[in-house]
């Protein structure tokens, strides 16, 4: 469908992204089983570009960078993206701070204790067996004091304490190290993180000496944060062109490519200690993204082809935390199977990858007609 209004007119500040929801959903398509599609295709046609796709849908063991990296730091950087159009709208519709500060603690910290159910299920434990550290509360915490920034402070503060996470923690990691370790040892047991987390986090981590998500390297996910926000509250300004929106986007996220591959040279890009190249290199890839959904889908006007992604989007959470509760697998088999005899080895795989994920999806899509949705 065409755009209604020409893309360099000014419009009014909208309430609602629709090119927001369905990068969300974009984001969530990939975990929560997308990746397994490629896995399975890689694996029965042995073609070089599938193994290519499902190798990028991988983790590096440490230092270095795949795409799946990019899906964290992605859902992270646009619940900044959200905040203008959430707590923003709130102050300008005369809320106080004071109210929104405490609702912002409030859904920061139950996607803290959201994370520890995800990580460890309705058991009780003892507090050595539990993980505290999580996907949902790292993003719960960095969400909740880029918000307390952006409350308080200047868009202009808000970029001084973007830059200032990620190069305090560049020289943090740079000058200390663990006991034992040369000073800006940035080896799993060695790095100053890691070594932090082995002291103040209770219970268990995820890889022993190390969590991928753990509370220290939550501090440069903070600025990941930020950039969202000052995403958002660019993509909010009624005195700048939809085009130039674009452009905005574009250039920053191209600069920041760049001085990640600078910064890689001195300070890796590291998911799992999330250094400061790696902020930048996700940053950057996360401005591109939004700004190509941007502009196809809100400023061209094209929207049908992401309803798939926008009811994915709608319900990210829930989809994300349903495996704990729903056998999926079961789900997929019991309509199935029959499908998967027809077909027959070996690509009754792939169509069950294919299968498991439209399960998923159509779930999604009944509670989107219901307009049930999982809010925190």
């Amino acid at each position: 469908m065409a755009a209604t209004s020409p893309t360099d007119d000014f419009q009014q500040t909208p309430t609602r992204l629709y090119s927001l929801d369905a990068l969300r959903g974009f984001d969530m398509f990939w975990i929560m089983g997308a990746e397994e599609i490629f896995s399975k295709l890689a694996e029965t046609t042995h073609l070089p570009v599938f193994e290519a796709i499902a190798n990028q849908l991988t983790h590096p063991a440490w230092n270095g960078f795949h795409l799946y990296d990019l899906i964290f730091p992605l859902f992270l950087f646009m619940a900044g993206v959200s905040t203008p159009f959430s707590v923003g709208r709130d102050l300008e519709k005369g809320k106080s701070r004071n109210q929104l500060l405490l609702r912002v603690i409030k859904r920061g910290l139950i996607l803290v204790l959201l994370g520890i159910i995800y990580n460890n299920g309705l058991n009780i434990k003892p507090i050595a067996e539990i993980r505290f550290a999580s996907v949902l509360g790292r993003i719960g915490l960095a969400y909740m004091f880029a918000n307390i920034i952006y409350l308080y402070a200047t868009e202009k503060v808000l970029i001084f304490c973007f830059w200032f996470f990620i190069i305090g923690y560049w020289l943090l990691l740079k000058f200390t190290a663990a006991p034992g370790f040369h000073a800006g040892d940035l080896t799993m047991e060695g790095n100053f993180a890691s070594y932090m987390d082995r002291c103040l986090l209770p219970g268990k981590l995820y890889l022993g000496i190390h969590d991928p998500e753990g509370l220290f390297s939550t501090i440069p996910a903070i600025s990941t944060g930020l950039l969202g926000i000052l995403t958002g509250i660019t993509l909010k300004k009624t005195g700048l062109s939809q085009n130039k929106k674009v452009i905005r986007m574009v250039v920053v996220g191209i600069i920041f490519l760049i001085l990640a591959q600078i910064w890689n040279l001195d300070f890796p890009i590291n998911k799992n200690l999330w250094t400061s190249s790696f902020v930048l290199n996700v940053g950057g890839l996360s401005l591109l993204l939004m700004a190509l959904f941007y502009y196809i889908i809100d400023v061209l006007g094209y929207q049908k082809w992401a309803f798939f992604f926008k009811v994915i989007g709608m319900n990210s959470i829930l989809i994300y935390i349903s495996g704990k509760f729903i056998d999926w697998e079961y789900t997929t088999q019991g309509f199935f199977n029959w499908l998967f005899q027809l077909v027959g080895n070996p690509y009754n795989v792939v169509v069950g990858a294919v299968c498991y994920v439209m399960i998923k999806w159509l779930f999604l899509y009944i509670m989107y007609q219901k307009k049930i949705f999982l809010r925190v």
